[in-house]
């Protein structure tokens, strides 16, 4: 059963539409498989069995009948509760919001059920999504890292990775500002994707409530698929991007193709280390190895920043972006200085111009993720917590350097698993690809994971 468990949930729905297995069968299992190891994680906060049941059978029928059938018909999957989904509990992981049922889906959940998808439970967040480090709220508690429970799975989505890490679902979908999807992918062993600035609408994700004022202020904040293997994002990045409402009757999303298929054409961008943020021994050589394994592959490795990316100054600009975000979600309790604004402003759009100009020449560019694996859990005050490395102990927020480079021009960025440490903890690589070009991103992921790394099922269970 463990096997069937910790396919993708593209080869699942394989099965499916071979009918060597039933969807109830396999949502059956991965139900049995929810209370045997969840006690363990505490990645689950809520499951809607019956009507899992029910959608299963019906999606057997529908196969039986020779239906036209949806790339993800029957599977079984996880969503991060902060996505609305009807007739499930919304509570951003906030004690206030446990009696908040939603009456309708969230965009993402609407087009993920109309491409098949079978929507069994929510997985845990941070408190109102506002740790990248840890997962933990007074509602549902902590959640552990299926590699060792002792340890974090990454925040805000630490559920969603760690769900999908320990065989509890076949697919997920989070949310990713500061890295909430792309650590906690690297914590636990699996991938994860932050889209595209805009490509996949951000509708019904938010807590309960009257939403925030109308605002463009949301270009730094995406939602994006985890998967057991990269070609799991590329099937839900298609089921769930493109325009909605008004913008839908005026032009249709389509993605670019991947630019080669051939690992040994692709031209590397690398950067594996800042004195800002320096990384981890125990990462370091991970990451060292699957860069040595791609130029043996054939692949063209060119090592630095873009000309133009002062990765200091823009990470800078994107702790001011960040706070800028917050400041427009819940308006009067920050403010800020016009000229100010418009320095880190102009910082966003020249990182943005400087990334374009790298990628004309370059195909994507491989950093690590976090300059640490996953590490103890601690429940200290967020300014009182450190991490400890076999350099010495790190500042807490230094984990939102390396992400920082992706989300502030809004670039695609794929956490891929690329091996382990020495300790037995999973370590990902972060692989920015062009603006608008994911798939040359995914496929990357995908090829590298055929020299080195990939999903490996974690001892939990």
């Amino acid at each position: 059963m463990r096997d069937t468990l910790t396919l993708s949930a593209t080869d699942a729905a394989e099965l499916l539409r071979r009918k060597e297995i039933s969807s109830r069968e396999l949502t059956e299992m991965l139900l049995a498989r929810i209370d045997a190891v969840n006690p363990a994680v505490n990645a689950i906060v809520e499951l809607r069995r019956e009507a899992a049941i029910l959608a299963a059978a019906a999606a057997d029928e529908a196969i039986v009948h020779g239906d036209q059938l949806g790339p993800l018909h029957g599977v079984p999957m996880t969503i991060k509760d902060g996505f609305n989904v009807a007739d499930l509990h919304t509570t951003w992981g906030n004690p206030a919001f446990k009696d908040y049922v939603a009456d309708r889906d969230a965009t993402v959940a609407e087009r993920l059920k109309r491409a098949g998808a079978i929507i069994v439970g929510k997985t845990n967040v941070a408190f109102m999504l506002s740790d990248f480090g840890q997962t933990a709220n007074d509602l549902y508690g902590v959640t552990n890292n299926p590699w060792d429970t002792t340890r974090t799975p990454g925040g805000s989505s630490g559920g969603a990775a760690a769900a999908l890490s320990a065989g509890m679902t076949f697919l997920e979908y989070g949310s990713d500002l500061v890295g909430s999807i792309r650590i906690p992918a690297s914590f636990c062993g699996v991938y994860g994707l932050k889209p595209s600035v805009e490509i996949v609408p951000l509708t019904g994700f938010q807590p309960p409530g009257p939403p925030p004022p109308p605002s463009d202020m949301m270009y730094m904040s995406a939602v994006g698929p985890l998967g057991r293997n990269a070609c799991d994002l590329r099937t839900a990045l298609n089921v769930t991007a493109g325009p909605e409402n008004q913008a839908a009757r005026a032009y249709r999303w389509r993605p670019s193709p991947p630019r080669h298929t051939r690992l040994e054409d692709f031209r590397v961008g690398v950067v594996l280390d800042n004195e800002l943020s320096p990384v981890s021994s125990e990462v370091v050589t991970v990451l060292s190895g699957a860069v040595d394994a791609l130029a043996r592959k054939g692949a063209t490795v060119v090592d630095g920043w873009p000309d133009g990316v002062d990765p200091v100054r823009l990470y800078e600009s994107f702790g001011f972006h960040v706070q800028l975000f917050f400041a427009f979600q819940q308006p009067g309790e920050n403010s800020t200085e016009i000229a100010t604004l418009i320095a880190h402003e102009n910082n966003r759009m020249a990182a943005r111009a400087a990334w374009n100009r790298y990628f004309a020449d370059l195909d994507v560019f491989v950093c690590p993720v976090n300059f640490t694996q996953a590490f103890p859990h601690d429940d200290r005050p967020f300014d009182k917590r450190t991490i400890t490395t076999p350099e010495g102990r790190r500042p807490y927020h230094n984990q939102a350097f390396w992400v920082s480079h992706a989300s502030l021009p809004g670039l695609p960025a794929v956490a891929a698993p690329i091996g382990r440490t020495q300790g037995g903890l999973p370590v990902g690589a972060q692989i920015i690809g062009p603006l608008y070009e994911d798939d040359t991103a995914i496929t990357f992921a995908e090829l590298l994971g055929d020299v080195i790394g990939g999903y490996e099922p974690p001892p939990v269970g």
